[in-house]
């Protein structure tokens, strides 16, 4: 009997151990579209910028003005960033959100295009990302 308790306790810390890091293992396959398309993107070298090949751009900061068609981003740096908001524009929470959920104040992350005037068309909104801090290495940079 007391065999048949040590190998039961080896099972229940076995099993323990196998379905903690299969639900780790799991969680890294199901990560947002968002950060799979911040991770793709590339360093620009000009003006210290994030981008891709695709002209995306990340933008991460407190929505200080909500309208129809666009946000406004205040971003770290204390600049502001207009953001087209389309309707093929995905929003996401740790579910998908609508554009109702904008609201000023809210924390975002914004994937999307940079437009010539310099706005930026959504891709993908996160509201509430857990930790926008690597938008820290997003600021401008004085060329004189």
């Amino acid at each position: 009997m007391k065999n048949l308790n040590i190998i039961l306790i080896i099972l229940i810390f076995v099993a323990g151990g196998v379905g903690f890091f299969g639900g780790i293992k799991y969680q890294e396959s199901k990560q947002s579209n968002f950060l799979r398309q911040f991770r793709n993107g590339q360093q620009n070298g000009n003006n210290n910028r994030a981008t891709n090949r695709n002209n995306f751009r990340p933008i991460g900061g407190e929505i200080t003005a909500v309208d129809d068609k666009s946000i406004t981003v205040k971003l770290p740096d204390g600049s502001s960033k207009i953001v087209l908001v389309p309707e093929s524009a995905s929003i996401n929470k740790a579910a998908a959100a609508t554009k109702d959920e904008l609201k000023s104040g809210t924390t975002v992350m914004v994937v999307g295009q940079e437009n010539s005037d310099g706005s930026v068309t959504a891709q993908n909104i996160q509201l509430n990302p857990g930790n926008i801090r690597i938008f820290n290495n997003l600021r401008p940079t004085n060329t004189q």
